[in-house]
């Protein structure tokens, strides 16, 4: 028996790093590009493997996703402020990592609870916000200046203008995390037991 949970564990371990890989080179699956900004569905890969696997495995995928967009940063960004930023790793691929870590402790604590559905939704919904708030925030804090031109806005208004951003960007990115971690997370888990 434990040794068909390990391997369980280590296909969904597999299977998940697969398409975060795909969604981070197949054009418009992890990144939907609009003007300034991309939206970003990747995120929900990331929580699905907190939830399903625990804080550690959703820490290494988001960890995968911070390296490939480390990587991409510098070889084929996704925006025009992309080599800019994300070539810092504390940008690139901290946020990341906290995304998985968080999504899992949020889960955790509810499943303690019995209330899993909940914890799913709400850990799909702390996990996005994770890694817009951190990233969006990271970025005014230490390339305020090169964000502020690249948005076109006076350096007084950058963080009025990214909160803007946490608002028409992050709070879509929750809901849809909020909605699809319950919806693939509660077949996922019933399928481990």
């Amino acid at each position: 028996m434990q040794r068909r949970s390990n391997a369980y564990h280590i296909s969904v371990l597999a299977v998940l790093m697969a398409i975060v890989i795909i969604q981070n080179i197949v054009p418009f699956f992890g990144y939907i590009p609009l003007p300034g900004l991309s939206i970003t569905t990747i995120h929900v890969t990331v929580i699905l493997a907190a939830v399903v696997l625990g804080p550690r495995d959703g820490a290494i995928i988001g960890g995968a996703w911070g390296i490939i967009a480390w990587i991409r940063a510098f070889v084929a960004p996704t925006s025009p402020l992309a080599p800019i930023v994300f070539t810092n790793p504390l940008i690139s691929v901290i946020p990341r990592i906290l995304v998985g870590l968080i999504a899992g402790w949020v889960f955790i604590w509810f499943q303690k609870r019995h209330q899993k559905v909940l914890g799913m939704t709400l850990a799909g919904v702390a996990g996005a916000l994770t890694n817009t708030i951190l990233v969006l925030g990271l970025i005014g804090l230490l390339y305020s200046h090169q964000a502020a031109g690249f948005y076109q806005v006076n350096l007084s208004k950058l963080m009025p203008y990214l909160l803007t951003i946490v608002a028409s960007n992050g709070i879509p990115e929750a809901i849809l995390a909020g909605i699809l971690t319950p919806l693939i997370g509660t077949p996922l888990l019933r399928f481990k037991k």
